[in-house]
């Protein structure tokens, strides 16, 4: 008598979480575009929220090789973006943009957490 295989099914529970920071289309082809320069190709874009400025706090992008060990890895499409968990929190619900106009091009950030800004527009308090 020939035993049968049997292949258990695999379920997948749903996976609900929300991102702290959300890139436009903008902002991600101007990452992918600025990534294709570096070499070696790095992993992914590091976003955080630095102590600073005239307001207290800074906003910080960088690239990363790889993510630390207490990084939430975003996805958006192939682009890895990796925030640690103390810049997620006042990151939360921040959108990054990427803008040009004549005076000038860069990336904005319109983030609802942030109770005002300096005169220079470059640093926030919460």
């Amino acid at each position: 008598m020939a035993s049968a295989t049997v292949t258990p099914e695999v379920v997948e529970a749903p996976v609900v979480t929300t991102a702290p920071v959300k890139l436009t289309d903008a902002a991600i082809g101007k990452v992918r575009e600025i990534m294709a320069t570096q070499e070696p190709i790095p992993a992914g874009l590091r976003i955080g929220v630095v102590g600073g400025g005239c307001s207290g706090f800074q906003y910080s992008m960088s690239f990363e090789n790889q993510s630390g060990m207490m990084d939430k890895v975003l996805k958006f499409d192939d682009l890895k973006v990796f925030v640690d968990a103390t810049s997620a929190m006042y990151l939360n619900g921040c959108t990054v943009d990427y803008v040009e106009t004549l005076e000038a091009a860069g990336f904005k950030f319109d983030n609802p957490t942030v109770k005002s800004t300096c005169g220079c527009g470059s640093s926030f308090s919460v």
